[in-house]
């Protein structure tokens, strides 16, 4: 069973996926517009263009200016303690964990990768693998030209780093750039390996405790070792403090939380990743970090940003569901850059703090119960493009009251009212992780249904249609597999 609730004010408790032991979060310091000089019209044409652009889904955003939160909202059904899948931001805390290694004697940047899993000595035997540095991993410059993820679990499914490091690099290791997840990986598993701990627990008293930061999960593969390139849950005030004690070089209320220059050495260009001087991803590599035309910034799939701004002392934590992630960087430069050091009124402050009080995604509004309920109940033929995660839908009524039931490939049963209209919350209950839910029958052949992981940007649309029997899944943006063992629509939640 699931428990339902409909859209309202946010509970104060942390999300369901926290770590049991974790303390509650401490939220950041706020201030007004006025006072740190940011003009509430620029922040609101930011809002517009997210809005007012077909292929971006806003879930939050948090605006820093000198240390203090200026605007924050989240769009309904998402919510401020919702622990949310950052996707590779979660390369940003992991070279976090990193900067606290080197500092304690665990681990050296320039020490071979080789050096850490001395195990494989006998069999890694070509040059460049057995030359690859922490730093290089930390730079994304291995030496491949291509991610290398896929090719690691082919050649060893149990041990990623094994099948990593036995695929010759293609140049020498800290020649060239390629963005690929086992670097990171490799990273998070000589950390975990030289500590003793996950990396969650040894963040824990060094970064988080200190940050006020409360929940954090962290997918692993294998059982025990966290991925550390993605799949870390947090909330979006976790991103903003990440990227604030990143601006304040690593010191936080007076005092110092990274290791003195470990954030220097962070933001710093290690590697070039084009020459087009319009694109923001072709602005050079830091550690774990993209050097852009206006600061540098942790990007995450389908729209997870810390964008830090040190020039104007800015910090941008947003969520969202989108391919479109260069509109959005692109928004931002265009409203939010120019507001900075520009005048405000009263009027707009107003205006502003009512809409971000209101933010809402739009809803489906149809039916609860068709017109004609003969031939509805039942299976459909599933279909779609991006449908691999699922595999059988069906439409069932009892007493009136109609459901849809997916199953995944895993063979689990997801089932969601139909409602009619607005937004439905279904929390996480019994291993099945939480939604939101909003559609009806739109006529008397035409159910559709959207539903939106709460967990992950990521929304499906399912159409139906009675004569055809056909339903038709649409992801929104496709979610990417973290894991081998996270297929199905039930890896779609944070880690309990």
């Amino acid at each position: 069973m699931h428990r339902v609730t409909t859209t309202g004010p946010d509970s104060p408790s942390s999300s369901p996926g926290a770590e049991t032991d974790a303390p509650p979060s401490t939220a950041l310091p706020s201030s007004t517009r006025t006072a740190e000089s940011v003009a509430a019209r620029g922040i609101g044409a930011f809002l517009d263009a997210l809005e007012a652009h077909p292929d971006i889904e806003p879930h939050s955003l948090m605006l820093l200016r000198h240390g203090r939160v200026i605007a924050q909202g989240w769009w309904a059904p998402f919510t401020p303690s919702r622990l949310h899948h950052v996707y590779s931001v979660s390369k940003t805390f992991t070279v976090s964990a990193l900067g606290f290694a080197v500092d304690e004697g665990l681990v050296g940047l320039d020490d071979t990768v080789i050096s850490h899993f001395p195990e494989f000595a006998d069999e890694i035997t070509t040059p460049r693998s057995r030359a690859i540095r922490i730093r290089d991993l930390a730079a994304m410059a291995a030496g491949h030209r291509e991610d290398m993820y896929a090719p690691a679990l082919e050649t060893d499914p149990l041990e990623p780093v094994r099948g990593f490091l036995l695929h010759e690099p293609d140049e020498e290791p800290g020649s060239v750039f390629a963005y690929s997840q086992p670097c990171t990986y490799t990273i998070a598993a000589i950390i975990q390996r030289a500590s003793g701990q996950t990396l969650t627990d040894y963040l824990r008293p060094r970064m988080f405790d200190p940050l006020g930061i409360g929940a954090a999960v962290w997918r692993e593969y294998p059982a025990g070792r966290q991925v550390g390139f993605a799949g870390l849950h947090v909330t979006t005030e976790a991103i903003a403090k990440l990227g604030l004690l990143h601006l304040q070089d690593g010191v936080w209320e007076g005092e110092q939380v990274l290791p003195v220059g470990w954030a220097a050495e962070v933001r710093q260009r290690r590697v070039s990743t084009g020459a087009d001087e319009s694109d923001d991803w072709e602005q050079g590599y830091g550690f774990q970090v993209w050097q852009a035309r206006h600061g540098y910034r942790g990007d995450g799939a389908s729209g997870q940003f810390c964008v830090i701004l040190p020039e104007q002392d800015v910090v941008l934590a947003v969520t969202a569901g989108t391919y479109a992630m260069r509109a959005m960087l692109e928004a931002a430069w265009e409203h939010l850059l120019p507001a900075v050091d520009a005048p405000t009124s009263d009027a707009d402050d107003a205006t502003l703090e009512t809409r971000l009080g209101a933010l809402a995604l739009p809803s489906l509004e149809g039916a609860a119960a068709p017109a004609e309920a003969d031939g509805w109940a039942g299976s459909f033929y599933l279909t779609g493009a991006e449908d691999a995660r699922l595999r059988t839908a069906s439409v069932a009524e009892d007493d009136g009251a109609w459901r849809i039931e997916l199953t995944d490939v895993a063979g689990k049963t997801l089932r969601v009212p139909v409602l009619g209209t607005g937004w439905t919350t279904i929390e996480a209950v019994d291993g099945l992780p939480p939604v939101a839910v909003t559609g009806g029958w739109v006529d008397d052949e035409l159910l559709r249904i959207d539903i939106s992981f709460l967990e992950t940007p990521h929304r499906i649309t399912l159409s139906l249609r009675r004569e055809s029997r056909r339903a038709v899944a649409r992801w929104l943006t496709e979610p990417l597999l973290v894991a081998p063992d996270d297929a199905g629509i039930f890896g779609l939640q944070a880690p309990r």
